[in-house]
């Protein structure tokens, strides 16, 4: 770090323009900076607060400080230790930027968001704290930092621009949202493999050696997800056709290539995570002017993740159309009510299922595409990075009631078919959180409910072990 810093003020000294410090932002560089670094730093950040919004998780928020304090540490963006210090002990402590979500291109970096958390860290905008109970409130950021006993941060010209200027915000989100999607394939797999053993369906289908003779490796994968929801020797049920309809027969295929996408998609958010996305950048005794901050590498990787998070959920949507139809069911009656015309059974699920996958269809149209000029032609070309990645979040939550409305409609198909689930699995809370359907009832909580237990069942088979997903 001391290294970049000393590259700098040899360049100031040696009389060569450095952006932002000796120059203006963005259109602006063809005028002097203020002669104050201070000033030039809190105008910086002032005139970029402009982010509006419902602030991100805090749980993102947080991993949004950490990356930027990764980036500087690595000592090509000149920022002093004793002022990254000084960051790192105020997130060690807790405090919290509340980032508003909204208002940025993520062309020189999430500029916006990024200004929010610059002014949190100054004691203006909005921190993000634990109340008593241990839940986290946004309270005002100076209460936040007198509560940590700090005192407001003063940022100087190439401080306040090393921080705004960075994908940290697109990338944070992104992360976050390539874990839930991580979870949402497993999730996806097991309802599969579930569901075929209910039916009866040929497991020939999930064979490791169908996997094996087309070599993806995302398909092998979740084919051994899927099978191991099956008993050993498990056969084609009586009745079950050879070959059942894409949905069923080919979620190896389906889920496989999400998960070959998702494994892809890790390896460049991580070197992204790992790199300065910054500008200038300090490089071999240079300061170095180009355009780092440019989030397209995100903004790709997001696009890509909406796109996948749909097929998950459209799959789990004809699924549980399967489940309905007394053609593709095993005879059941539709809607698996056990009376018929007195009861609709899960029609009113079945039909939310589907608006909730033509929602998703709408809100993950990639981002990338919707590039609008900005900033004077200055950014004549913009990723729309973080806009992307909050349509992929909220896209993911009506996935989510997606794979809960299949799991409604696995617990009653187990009740009709009398197939009791092993005490303690996954199956077992789904049985008691749906209980058999003798007449219609709401079931909105109950698909809430379902997609709790199976998120929560998610989250420890990808984030740890859990013998359950063998039950």
């Amino acid at each position: 770090m001391r290294g970049g810093m000393t590259t700098l003020a040899k360049t100031l000294a040696d009389g060569k323009p450095v952006y932002g410090v000796t120059n203006g932002f963005g259109p602006l560089v063809a005028f002097p900076a203020a002669e104050s670094a201070q000033e030039q730093g809190s105008g910086l950040i002032a005139h970029l607060a402009t982010a509006q919004g419902s602030p991100l998780p805090p749980d993102v928020c947080r991993l949004v400080v950490w990356l930027r304090l990764s980036g500087m540490r690595l000592g090509h963006s000149a920022v002093s230790p004793e002022f990254w210090s000084l960051l790192a002990k105020l997130w060690n402590s807790g405090f919290t930027p509340a980032i508003p979500r909204d208002g940025t291109v993520s062309a020189s970096g999430d500029l916006q968001p990024l200004a929010s958390a610059a002014l949190a860290f100054s004691g203006s905008g909005e921190a993000w704290v634990r109340d008593d109970a241990g839940a986290w409130v946004c309270l005002p950021a100076e209460r936040a930092l007198e509560a940590v006993g700090a005192e407001p941060v003063e940022w100087s010209a190439r401080e306040a621009l090393a921080f705004v200027n960075g994908t940290g915000v697109s990338l944070a989100l992104t992360i976050d949202n390539h874990r839930q999607l991580s979870r949402l394939v497993r999730a996806s797999a097991l309802l599969t493999g579930r569901m075929a053993r209910l039916l009866g369906a040929d497991p020939q289908a999930y064979h490791h050696g169908i996997g094996e003779v087309r070599g993806q490796h995302g398909q092998i994968r979740v084919a051994r997800w899927i099978r191991s929801q099956f008993p050993e020797g498990a056969e084609r049920g009586p009745g079950r056709p050879l070959q059942e309809p894409y949905s069923l027969r080919c979620a190896p295929q389906v889920l496989g290539a999400v998960q070959d996408r998702l494994d892809a998609e890790e390896e460049i958010l991580v070197r992204e995570a790992g790199g300065t996305t910054d500008n200038p950048v300090c490089y071999e005794g240079e300061v170095l002017h180009g355009g780092n901050f440019h989030a397209m590498p995100v903004g790709l990787c997001s696009d890509q993740l909406g796109l996948c998070l749909q097929q998950v959920a459209y799959l789990a949507d004809r699924q549980l159309a399967l489940l309905c139809a007394s053609e593709t069911n095993g005879g059941l009656p539709p809607m698996l009510t056990p009376r018929p015309g007195a009861g609709s059974g899960l029609a009113g699920v079945q039909v939310s299922a589907t608006s909730f996958v033509s929602r998703i269809r709408q809100l993950v149209v990639p981002a990338s595409l919707t590039s609008l000029p900005c900033n004077n032609g200055n950014q004549d070309h913009v990723p729309m990075a973080l806009n992307g990645a909050n349509a992929v979040a909220e896209a993911l939550g009506h996935a989510w009631l997606v794979i809960g409305s299949l799991g409604v409609g696995l617990a009653q198909y187990a009740a009709l078919v009398g197939q009791e689930a092993e005490p303690d699995s996954l199956w077992a809370e789904l049985a008691e959180i749906s209980p058999p359907l003798d007449r219609d009832r709401p079931l909105a909580a109950e698909v809430r409910a379902a997609r709790d237990a199976i998120a929560a069942a998610a989250r420890r088979w990808v984030d740890g072990t859990d013998e359950d997903q063998e039950r």
